[in-house]
């Protein structure tokens, strides 16, 4: 079993089998033998997510259907938690996390205009009058 350690120190027990999904658990598996992994920058709350969808995909005898299913239903999740399971898949090098994570954001995206991606996203308008007139002139750049 391989122990990990969240931003705030509370720890999780995983397989080492489970945790090999991770290229970069992979790698402190060999340097810290024995000692708790920290994930600094992973809170509690989402480094169980991690751990859940990682057991998930490392049983044996699961059908690509159900996971797919269950994977889906994974990831309906509101969008300040799904950039967390981006930010910690990205950190721990889980690529099936990542990629799945990443795909729905995408989806959220598709078909919107950079002004609506900003208010799905909260995201401040940082455009100068200029860089505004210039986008404006250019409306073909933005299609």
């Amino acid at each position: 079993m391989i122990t990990l350690k969240s931003s705030e120190g509370e720890t999780f027990q995983i397989e080492e089998t489970v945790a090999l999904q991770s290229k970069t658990l992979e790698n402190m598996i060999k340097n810290c033998a024995g000692t708790p992994i920290p994930s600094r920058n992973i809170s509690g709350k989402i480094l169980a997510k991690v751990v859940e969808f990682c057991n998930k995909h490392a049983e044996v005898g699961v059908d690509a259907e159900s996971l797919r299913g269950w994977d889906a239903e994974f990831v309906n999740v509101e969008y300040p938690t799904l950039f967390d399971y981006i930010l910690a898949a990205n950190f721990l090098e889980i690529p099936t996390l990542l990629d799945l994570a990443s795909a729905v954001v995408a989806d959220m995206m598709k078909g919107k205009t950079p002004a609506e991606i900003r208010k799905i996203f909260n995201i401040k308008d940082t455009f100068s009058p200029e860089e505004e007139e210039v986008c404006r002139a250019n409306p073909w750049a933005f299609e």
